[in-house]
This record gives structure tokens, C-alpha cells and sequence, in this order.
């Protein structure tokens, strides 16, 4: 499984938005779980959304396109990291290639 995640980064102002995606290599209907995470520079990977969790912003997935979201919406600063999409399959770990997030204030 791999994932093409070329699209939705940047740089923004605070308060702006962003809508990240990511194209999986395979269906995602048959994967069992999907997230997206953000790794800020000096601290650890985390959580930010995904299936049946939720967080301040919003996860979605459209299985016709293979391609998972990340909709971001009053940006701060502190959101500012590096994001990557995410999908747990028959017991496996994958991660897409990150993209870079930037919030100025």
C-alpha cells in the first residue's frame, strides 16, 4: 500500500484553511482503518483525526476515489507541522509521504 499525497499543503494565514488529500495505491474500502497525524519539529507524532475518532478537525474518506481528507478550518500557528495520512491494513502500518503545513501569524 502506498499513497500519493501531493496536494492541500502550504502556507497560511492564521484563521485560513486548508484541505489536505491523499490517493491510496489500493481500494480503501478494504482497508481497515485510516487516519491522518502531524509531527511538529522537536515533538512526537500525533493523532489528529481519522475513522470514528474525532479531533478539531475533520477526517473523511471517499472509497470511489482511493483518497482520504483532512479538512482544516481557523488555523493557528500551533497547527503548523508536518501531516501525514495513515492507514492501518491486515495488521500492518502505513504512512504517506508527509505534507508541510505552515500557519503564520
Amino acid at each position: 500500500l502506498r499513497f500519493s499525497c501531493r496536494r492541500g499543503g502550504g502556507l497560511v494565514q492564521a484563521g485560513g484553511s486548508l484541505r489536505l488529500s491523499c490517493v491510496a495505491s489500493k481500494n480503501t474500502a478494504d482497508i481497515n482503518y485510516m487516519a491522518w497525524y502531524r509531527q511538529a519539529p522537536g515533538l512526537a507524532r500525533e493523532l489528529v483525526a481519522g475513522d470514528a475518532v474525532k479531533g478539531p478537525f475533520t477526517f473523511s474518506r471517499d472509497n470511489a476515489k482511493n483518497t482520504v481528507y483532512l479538512e482544516m478550518h481557523d488555523l493557528r500557528p500551533e497547527d503548523s507541522a508536518v501531516y501525514f495520512c495513515y492507514a492501518r491494513d491486515r495488521g500492518a502500518d502505513y504512512w504517506g509521504e508527509g505534507t508541510q503545513v505552515t500557519v503564520s501569524s
